[in-house]
């Protein structure tokens, strides 16, 4: 019951917050981009909040778990792909942004392509985007369901309702405040949590002696976790437009390269942690059904109160401030790349925010039918969204950056190509590789050709 109020404080304290910060919301300009002002520091800040979520913690934990140390791949594969948009894409992109007031990747598409690349394209961010906030209320089920026993009907529920109450209130300028909490909370959570639980199954000698040796030590790949892990997740993190979006909000080329190179590194340093702690859960807790609940187990169960009540707060820190980031998504998507694009054009900014916040609480009303009655585990839901992220944005968002060549229906060709490519070869095979590939593989690769094919015997587009 101490757990349960702790977490019911903090999530008070998150919705005060945000709506403290959404009286500063002057308009559409603010609630979509936090008035382009983001510095280096800020801008790390909110998207490790939103990178070290569901799956970065609970979902990495629990296949720590079931597969041991080569789970780390899943937030090392995020740290990838961060790195390379921190290099080679994310400041010109700002500079595009910035320049012809775009606001959503949808924007991007259309200034680039035309308007049936933005309509496509966010058709399939919200069918993607329902998956992966479904996961992370699965992931704030799993918490809530070990430390009181909550069922997942009720969890989803109220991390749905935190996550939408505050982002709705102001949109990215709350969502940034509240990050900045949320990511000091993780930090602090996990930086104690990791050298008390090591000591409770006796350092890492104990660890070895209480676990399989062999491939569950493996770095590379065991069971389901692994290299291949960067597939899915590393191209999805250079074309997320959750990350884009914050991308555009920098104030200037140096806060993206530095901002979103920060976020990399520590993502980088931060990807063993959770497959650790759900090694460490599988040490002290052999018998454990399902492997979502390690590490919340974990942390009420092995740790002092004071220890395990911040790393539960940091879980679920972790959880909210990825759902508000696919709420920041679909809203942002529904407003300006449907409804104020195909319904609405001459709609204002009260319009933009009033469509947005309605999006937000259908995206999560989506998310929590989903979670509850479909999805089943937190890696499972999402690999669904980063899939399908990856194979349909990466060739059209990197293409349209370093090429002239293309125009909107080369755009749709890869679409086109790598969704069923990726979505045929995945029901064929499953999840792992089909001569050397795997699915997410397969789906870039004949969307790069399809796109070349396309883009060869169509006019170059004058940039």
């Amino acid at each position: 019951m101490a757990y349960i109020l702790v977490i019911v404080v903090y999530a008070v304290a998150q919705v005060a917050l945000g709506a403290w910060i959404a009286r500063r919301v002057r308009g559409a300009g603010d609630f979509f981009v936090a008035g382009r002002a983001l510095g280096p520091g800020v801008l790390a800040a909110t998207l490790l909040a939103a990178n070290i979520g569901g799956g970065s913690t609970v979902g990495a934990a629990g296949a720590g778990f079931r597969n041991g140390l080569a789970a780390w791949w899943w937030v090392g594969s995020a740290a990838i792909g961060s790195a390379v948009l921190a290099m080679a894409f994310g400041p010109r992109l700002r500079r595009i942004a910035a320049a012809h007031d775009l606001r959503t990747v949808g924007d991007f598409l259309e200034w680039r392509y035309d308007q049936r690349v933005r309509a496509v394209v966010a058709v399939l961010l919200w069918a993607g985007a329902v998956f992966i906030l479904a996961g992370q209320l699965l992931a704030m089920a799993a918490v809530l369901g070990t430390i009181a026993g909550l069922g997942r009907i009720t969890s989803c529920a109220i991390g749905a309702i935190v996550a939408t109450t505050y982002f709705a209130a102001g949109g990215l300028k709350s969502s940034v405040a509240v990050n900045v909490l949320q990511l000091g909370v993780k930090l602090l959570g996990f930086a104690v949590a990791v050298p008390l639980a090591l000591a409770a199954v006796g350092g890492l000698a104990g660890l070895h002696q209480a676990l399989p040796s062999g491939p569950y030590w493996s770095v590379w790949r065991n069971g389901g976790s692994g290299w291949i892990y960067v597939a899915t997740l590393a191209p999805a993190f250079v074309v997320s437009p959750g990350i884009l979006q914050k991308v555009y909000a920098g104030r200037d080329d140096r806060a993206v390269r530095i901002g979103v190179g920060l976020n990399a590194l520590v993502l980088l340093l931060f990807a063993p942690v959770p497959p650790m702690l759900g090694m460490i859960a599988r040490a002290l807790h052999p018998g454990l059904a399902a492997s979502d609940n390690a590490l919340p187990l974990l942390f009420a169960a092995d740790l002092p109160f004071a220890v395990g009540a911040l790393g539960l707060a940091a879980i679920f820190s972790a959880e909210v401030s990825a759902a508000d980031a696919l709420l920041f998504m679909l809203a942002t998507s529904f407003s300006q790349d449907i409804y104020r694009r195909f319904v609405n054009r001459a709609a204002g900014d009260a319009d933009l925010v009033w469509w947005a916040r309605a999006a937000a609480v259908a995206g999560s009303v989506m998310a929590f039918v989903l979670a509850t009655a479909v999805a089943r585990d937190v890696i499972d839901a999402l690999s669904v969204f980063y899939m399908l992220l990856g194979v349909s944005l990466f060739v059209p968002i990197v293409a349209g950056l370093v090429s002239g060549r293309g125009d909107g229906a080369a755009a749709l060709c890869a679409v086109a190509g790598g969704v069923a490519t990726a979505a045929g070869v995945q029901w064929h095979s499953g999840s792992g590789p089909v001569h050397a590939l795997t699915p997410p593989m397969w789906g870039i690769a004949v969307a790069a050709i399809a796109y070349m094919i396309a883009a060869a015997v169509m006019p170059r587009r004058i940039a």
